[in-house]
């Protein structure tokens, strides 16, 4: 009987044996707190580059904002700096045509990327922002995550399919950001999300985490100020 009794106190105890890779509400709230603080920090535009010679040295980790035109991606921007108007925002495809370049608090560099897949301009321009964008991601070495934005409404699309193979090629990491959220119930999110994880998990370069945001509620954007700030490093790169 002793035997028995000791061998389910020690199955109770594996049974209950914390997670190591698990998260406490301190931790959390935290890291929050981390992203609240870096991105309540000045954030100034520093340049443009329509070619890659342009693109500045900053010498600081960089985050990029890529995704399909009229995604959303100024607009995120904004919520996240809490700036109305610091990336230039329209309802217009196509009005990003430059790769915009953002200080943040002297520790990160946001990246506004032109929008890909828009095919209504002239092909000439979608050429030139193409082989821009490509030539960016592929070989930038102050590039610490491409946050990769879907519009909850439509998912992903051949596009962004073609953008994380050759980011998957390039082993440039990079992080599936919903956007535009409150414009979807929240029972057809949940699918979409789950979906979503399921292809990510497919992509070598891909982050296992997908952040839902809304620019428009504030839907998760502590939480991707958060692991944005994780990815800024304390001082310059050498």
């Amino acid at each position: 009987m002793g035997d028995h009794e000791a061998g389910r106190g020690d199955l109770t105890a594996c049974d209950m044996s914390p997670d190591p890779n698990a998260r406490d509400d301190k931790e959390i709230a935290a890291d929050l707190e981390a992203g609240r603080r870096l991105f309540a920090q000045e954030c100034r535009f520093v340049a443009g580059a329509a070619r890659i010679e342009q693109i500045p040295d900053l010498g600081l980790p960089e985050i990029a904002f890529a995704g399909r035109s009229n995604v959303g991606k100024s607009s995120l921007i904004n919520a996240l700096t809490g700036r109305r108007t610091l990336a230039r925002t329209s309802n217009e495809p196509g009005r990003t045509r430059e790769v915009n370049f953002f200080l943040l608090g002297g520790r990160l560099v946001l990246a506004d990327l032109p929008g890909y897949g828009y095919a209504r301009a002239p092909k000439k321009r979608v050429a030139s922002w193409t082989a821009l964008i490509d030539d960016y991601l592929k070989g930038r070495a102050p590039l610490r995550r491409v946050c990769l934005l879907i519009d909850a409404r439509h998912g992903l699309k051949d596009a962004d399919l073609s953008v994380m193979a050759m980011l998957d090629t390039a082993a440039v990491s990079y992080q599936a950001v919903l956007t535009k959220c409150d414009k979807i119930k929240e029972a057809q999110l949940a699918a979409d999300i789950r979906r979503l994880a399921a292809e990510l998990a497919r992509h070598a370069a891909a982050h296992p985490d997908v952040i839902a945001t809304s620019a428009r509620n504030g839907r998760e954007i502590p939480e991707l100020r958060a692991a944005l700030a994780a990815l800024a490093a304390a001082k310059k790169l050498s």
